[in-house]
């Protein structure tokens, strides 16, 4: 899997993680909701991303397919 699916499986997955812990546990769980949003936005104009940072040091390659 690619460093770019992995960040945008791992967005998602946190998006759907905060909605249900503010559902169902406490509404400030949607400021994580927010930061991810903002960070993806951020990302898409200055092209630095924290989690593709960590993923290339773990060794994952950018371009690897499945």
């Amino acid at each position: 899997m690619s460093i770019d699916k992995i960040v945008l499986a791992f967005a998602g997955s946190m998006v759907l993680l905060s909605l249900a812990l503010a559902h169902y546990h406490s509404q400030n769980w949607l400021w994580l909701t927010a930061f991810v949003g903002f960070n993806l936005l951020q990302s898409s104009f200055s092209g630095f991303c924290p989690l593709a940072m960590i993923l290339k040091k773990l060794g994952i390659k950018p371009g690897c397919a499945f």
